[in-house]
């Protein structure tokens, strides 16, 4: 499989970061659809958008350079070599979440509210962000056969792809990629819940996409590792606790406090 997707010569242009903008760009049109369909004021959300996708894909580096330490003190020019992979999405969340509780902060905005709002067009950038493992060969889980393969009826480039190191090996980058879809569909159902209340949509996607993420982390080979454990599953429990929590503590009030859909509320946010 070609990593490069462009090569001008004095630059190369890797699939990598081409899946990493269509990530970011589908991610924000559904984010600002939803901000425009609620009258938010856009540039406040532009902003946030901005400083987001800096400082999460800053953070999402630090984490897999962290759980590689010992490689990128020998290397440590390589950890500005993102074209090469490596960006762990849980890093990208917490720094992410971080950015997004900071700037609210400072404008005086209903975190709870933004967070509902960015995570459905989060959802559908990691979706299509985890093409981008494809094309670097990585993400990919335990060795299987051209036979296995063929039966789940995978067209024959991505069977192709996934021979990596002379073996075919399980798609776990298309499993996931697949159930993040999933995901941002069911989003946008529970979305149109009459009731939701802020805070209730982030807890359903940090649910949702932490048991998908747990049960597929586990066929993978590539997992960054605490000891004997891996690390992206004893985070995925962690959030799907905080989700539930989410759902249970937001629900606290009447039926009509608190409400996602709350037509008024735009005038108390920014």
């Amino acid at each position: 499989m070609d990593r490069v997707a462009l090569d001008l010569g004095f630059i190369q242009i890797y699939w990598y970061s081409i899946f990493i903008f269509l990530g970011v760009f589908f991610a924000s049109i559904a984010i600002l659809r939803e901000t425009k369909r609620q009258q938010i004021n856009q540039d406040f959300i532009i902003n946030l958008i901005f400083y987001g996708v800096i400082f999460g894909l800053i953070g999402a580096r630090l984490y897999y350079v962290v759980f590689n330490l010992d490689y990128y003190l020998k290397y440590p020019l390589e950890i500005l070599e993102v074209w090469n992979g490596g960006l762990a999405i849980h890093g990208g969340i917490l720094f992410g979440l971080l950015t997004v509780v900071l700037y609210c902060k400072k404008y005086h905005a209903k975190t709870l509210k933004v967070l509902d709002i960015l995570v459905v067009g989060l959802i559908l950038g990691q979706a299509i962000g985890r093409w981008g493992n494809f094309f670097n060969g990585e993400a990919y889980g335990a060795v299987t056969t051209l036979e296995s393969l063929q039966k789940l009826g995978l067209p024959q480039f991505l069977i192709d792809g996934m021979y990596i190191n002379g073996a075919y090996h399980q798609p776990t980058f298309l499993y996931e990629s697949i159930w993040n879809l999933f995901g941002f569909f069911a989003l946008l159902i529970v979305r149109r819940y009459k009731y939701l209340k802020n805070g209730q949509l982030t807890g359903v996607y940090l649910i949702w996409y932490s048991v998908g993420r747990f049960i597929i982390e586990g066929m993978r080979t590539d997992s960054l590792m605490l000891g004997d454990f891996r690390v992206a599953q004893i985070v995925s429990i962690g959030l799907v606790i905080v989700g539930i929590l989410m759902l249970i503590f937001c629900k606290k009030g009447t039926r009509f406090d608190n409400l996602y859909k709350d037509k008024e509320e735009k005038e108390i946010l920014f």
